[in-house]
């Protein structure tokens, strides 16, 4: 038990996915603000210590189904992933959403005004990502796929422009921070996407797909915050120590 209480809740979940499960049940953020020690989680949520512990146990050995072992595959597969499924994924959804959003406000707005600023924060949020995306496949990916290409091939790698991996992954991070907090706030005005009485069918159905879209950005989130950014970090060190 001393073991699991000193790790971080993102190398929980690193370790075995399904452990999101339990953070997401007691209102944890596993991937944003995935650098926080499990036992300082429970203590400022006033969360049992033991009642987590077995919780995390309880998923892992009995969610069934096998938790995908990110952790095990190579930089550039990683990359690849994230940017054919999860990049491509906000890509596809932004403008269904924004059309059922728009849609919302001008049938439903004048009974439910929350709904403007609900809007308001997806628009926001998806520009911010797309631009974001972008400075990930554009500069901060190629650089991590040739990480990953010296070390196979034991050669150095070019030294960036901005100098280590480390300056453009402290960016996104504080980026990936600013989404989760959009999206709490898109959360909490949803009263966690559960649509109001008088909700029509698409009312339900814009409700479910901003709840989708918050699970896949939690998940896009977590393999880049807790995987595939302080894996590079090592990476790029262990390589700079080899070939001094």
């Amino acid at each position: 038990m001393n073991e699991i209480i000193e790790k971080t809740i993102g190398e929980i979940v690193a370790e075995n996915y399904k452990a999101a499960e339990v953070f997401h049940h007691y209102g944890v953020d596993f991937c944003c603000k995935g650098n926080r020690v499990l036992k300082d989680v429970c203590k400022q949520n006033d969360i049992s210590i033991d009642e987590m512990v077995l919780a995390i146990q309880n998923i892992i050995q009995n969610g069934g189904g096998q938790a995908v072992d990110y952790y095990s595959w190579p930089l550039d597969l990683l990359v690849d992933v994230i940017e054919k499924k999860h990049h491509a994924y906000v890509e596809e959804k932004i403008p269904v959403i924004t059309q059922f959003l728009q849609r919302l406000c001008d049938v439903h707005g004048a009974r439910h005004p929350e709904l403007f600023e609900i809007k308001d924060l997806f628009t926001a949020s998806a520009g911010e990502l797309t631009t974001h995306m972008k400075k990930e496949e554009l500069i901060l990916f190629p650089f991590i796929r040739k990480l990953e290409k010296s070390k196979s091939v034991g050669q150095a790698v070019a030294s960036p422009q901005f100098v280590s991996v480390q300056n453009p992954v402290d960016m996104m991070m504080a980026e990936h921070e600013a989404e989760g907090d959009r999206f709490r706030k898109i959360n909490g005005l949803t009263d966690a996407y559960q649509p109001p009485s008088d909700a029509c069918n698409t009312f339900k159905i814009t409700y479910a797909m901003l709840q989708d879209f918050e699970s896949d950005l939690h998940l896009h989130i977590h393999l880049e915050n807790n995987i595939l950014f302080p894996r590079s970090i090592a990476l790029e060190r262990t390589l700079a120590e080899m070939l001094k």
